[in-house]
């Protein structure tokens, strides 16, 4: 099931990073959130933002991230650092996308005030400026396997392909409406815009030639993303679905359904993670389930372990870590089922769990945010259960990976 994870603004954009673990950024509000997807937990926080910032994205490498923002610059940060690393100003209103291009060496930004840049990291110098447009820029793509080659949609329907070798656009399409995103597919040959209920593929090496038309949402479609080496083509909707289609027939094979109206969708490079991000400020985290067949197999082999293996000398701490595990999941698991969240709580603040596995309390205070029952968990503490709360928030709050939802609790406990 997906795990839900709020954040304190609408979600504007969602990038995985190339690179394993395949952390995710999340901008929203006035900060750019890197998540762990398997703890779900903020590993990094980019927050030197005055206001609200967008389009967060990574380079190939995953070492660097850029965003844009209210505050009409494009700034670079280290990623593992946090360090802000440039300052790119120039523009004269909001960026709303910015991408690494495909050497890594420039930014291309989209930008409120109907223009198109490109800069130069390592001089922090603007090296062009395309303005074709005639109203907001707020989608923009680069081509995956040529540097120069940039295209930028706007609110007056028009898509541009532009060459950085060239001073003008290479070419020019109608979307006939306000373009909200667009893609490249991994051959840099075909191109997809969003805007509107509609979906358009185009073919870039024929000049912008029409492909095809989908209309596969009934509400504006918000975003685009690009699965599975490109087989698979994935956007999300106001009408608050995530479709997933195939790119051999651009038939839709999947659909995935939220609780809002979806702005920013991400796909793991790995396949294992999607994450949607919502109007109100929620981010879906889905992970791919485990194959039945290997859990069948597994589950066959311990069996087998049991009858004919008592003679056979295993390390212990394989045996603890998954009778420790099973336990911790089967308490707080059936408290929370049956709603008992003072006695959920209770469950994963006994001290084995607090010394070896706080992430396993951290996870279940962010449930009891999400399902609005930490006050109810929290009231009425007095003596030993309350003393243990604030042991774990003493000693964990300062943690980088916890410190967010650990000052959370405690405002709501104070």
């Amino acid at each position: 099931a997906p795990v839900l994870v709020k954040e304190f603004g609408p979600i504007d954009y969602l990038d995985f990073s190339p690179v394993e673990p395949h952390y995710f950024a999340a901008t929203c509000s006035v900060r750019v959130q890197v998540y762990n997807p398997i703890t779900k937990l903020v590993v990094k926080n980019l927050n030197i933002f005055k206001e609200p910032a967008y389009g967060g994205s990574f380079r190939s490498d995953g070492k660097l991230l850029c965003a844009g923002g209210e505050e009409a610059v494009v700034r670079l940060f280290d990623v593992s650092t946090k360090s802000p690393l440039r300052i790119f100003s120039g523009h004269k209103a909001a960026v709303h996308r910015t991408f690494f291009t495909a050497d890594g060496h420039k930014i291309a930004s989209f930008s409120d005030d109907k223009t198109t840049a490109l800069w130069d990291i390592p001089t922090e110098k603007q090296i062009l400026s395309f303005n074709e447009h005639e109203d907001y820029i707020r989608a923009g793509a680069v081509s995956p396997v040529s540097p120069d080659i940039i295209l930028s949609g706007g609110y007056d329907k028009m898509i541009h392909m532009y060459d950085a070798r060239s001073e003008k656009s290479v070419f020019s399409v109608n979307h006939e409406a306000p373009v909200e995103s667009l893609i490249f597919l991994p051959s840099g040959g075909i191109f997809i815009s969003a805007g509107g209920t509609e979906m358009r593929i185009w073919d870039a090496l024929a000049g912008g030639r029409l492909l095809a038309k989908l209309t596969p949402h009934h509400k504006t479609i918000t975003c685009l993303k690009i699965a599975s080496n490109g087989k698979r083509i994935l956007s999300g909707s106001l009408d608050r679905h995530v479709k997933i289609y195939d790119s051999g027939n651009y038939k839709t094979v999947h659909t995935l359904d939220y609780p809002n109206s979806v702005l920013s969708v991400g796909i793991s490079a790995d396949n294992e993670t999607v994450v949607a991000g919502m109007v109100d400020g929620l981010i879906s985290v889905r992970r791919r389930e485990e194959d039945p067949k290997n859990e069948t197999q597994e589950k066959r082999s311990k069996t087998s372990y049991r009858r004919v293996g008592r003679n056979v000398q295993t390390g212990t701490v394989d045996v603890i870590v998954a009778d420790q595990q099973k336990d911790v999941m089967s308490k707080h698991d059936q408290c929370l089922r049956k709603f008992q969240y003072s006695k959920a709580l209770d469950s994963v603040l006994l001290p084995y769990i607090v010394n070896k596995t706080p992430h396993v309390t951290v996870a279940l205070l962010q449930e009891l945010i999400r399902r609005q029952g930490l006050r109810q968990a929290l009231a009425g503490r007095d003596g030993k259960p309350l003393v243990n709360i604030l042991k774990f928030l003493i000693r964990y709050i300062g943690s980088p990976r916890f410190g967010r939802v650990l000052l959370h609790v405690g405002n709501v406990l104070m």
